[in-house]
């Protein structure tokens, strides 16, 4: 490997690999697209399009951006508006989970995303998104087994991300990573 390597030589796939190796609990935007699932025609949330419902979108919306530009706290104010708006909204608890995430408040994030997961009964693609979420968050605590059982039930909803990660968690794929990530360090 030539001296003057660097990881803006990489491809962003080949920097999507290496992250997903050395920072198996890290979610990024292209992990994010990754999660959800498969484009199927089930697999489409399905919600009223009422006022409300309409109104809670839009300040669903701008509570995301909000988030991305680090306005966390901002953030988090616009989705409990589109909460009192229209309460049963999978995605806005789906969505706040992660901006509580990013404040580091892991456990209210768990919370919003077993709420959004009871509240998916035809949001199945809002549903996998929380399932494999929540299963970061499980891994992330060491409690491999909610994380398997996520990771599954997302798997079986179409996610290439949860199908990834649990392959992860098997003890023989661990070991696998660990080896690699030791050669690598000898590469450096």
């Amino acid at each position: 490997m030539p001296q003057n390597f660097t990881r803006e030589c990489l491809s962003a796939h080949d920097q999507q690999v290496l992250n997903a190796i050395f920072k198996p609990l890290e979610l990024t935007s292209s992990v994010a697209q990754a999660i959800t699932p498969e484009v199927h025609a089930e697999l489409v949330d399905v919600e009223p399009d009422s006022a409300a419902v309409q109104q809670s979108k839009a300040l669903e919306v701008r509570a995301i951006k909000l988030a991305e530009e680090g306005k966390l706290l901002e953030a988090l104010q616009n989705f409990e508006q589109a909460l009192n708006v229209a309460p049963t909204r999978a995605s806005v608890y789906n969505n706040r989970a992660q901006a509580l995430r990013l404040v580091g408040r892991d456990e209210e994030a768990l919370v919003e995303l077993s709420h959004a997961i009871e509240l998916c009964t035809e949001q199945t693609r809002t549903k996998c998104t929380a399932l494999c979420q929540r299963g970061v968050l499980y891994r992330k605590q060491n409690n491999v087994d909610a994380a398997r059982k996520d990771f599954e039930e997302a798997a079986q909803l179409g996610s290439s991300f949860a199908k990834i990660q649990l392959v992860e968690i098997n003890p023989f794929a661990a070991l696998c990573n660990q080896m690699l990530r030791q050669a690598f360090d000898q590469l450096k």
